[in-house]
């Protein structure tokens, strides 16, 4: 049961800046040279969307208290990495972001040194 809430907390967390990235990127610049623009960040805030993104996060933050309740630090977070892999997937396939070689080898060497610490 303990790695379902490790599993939760990364899908959830993956949901969360995918959708964020999805309608921030509908609205446009929000950081330009005159500043920030406060119209579309109140209209991001309150966006249903931008709202189940946070309320994701949220989630996935109880479910990795529950987590921390049956397994060391160490042995769980490293599980964590994996949002970095399906993020990149994700932003490949939905957003259209290069997948380069280094990226993906760089994954690998992520995935490979979760195999090995989660080992002992």
């Amino acid at each position: 049961m303990s790695y379902y809430y490790v599993a939760a907390t990364i899908i959830l967390t993956v949901y969360g800046q995918v959708v964020i990235k999805w309608q921030a990127g509908k609205v446009g610049v929000l950081l330009t040279e005159d500043g920030v623009s406060f119209s579309l960040l109140l209209r991001l805030v309150f966006n249903p969307w931008v709202l189940s993104g946070l309320l994701a996060a949220f989630f996935a933050s109880l479910s990795w208290i529950a987590a921390m309740t049956r397994l060391p630090l160490s042995h769980a977070y490293p599980f964590m990495s994996l949002a970095f892999v399906l993020v990149m997937f994700l932003s490949a396939l939905f957003f259209h972001e290069p997948l380069t070689w280094p990226k993906v080898v760089g994954m690998t060497c992520i995935v490979t040194g979760i195999v090995i610490g989660s080992q002992g």
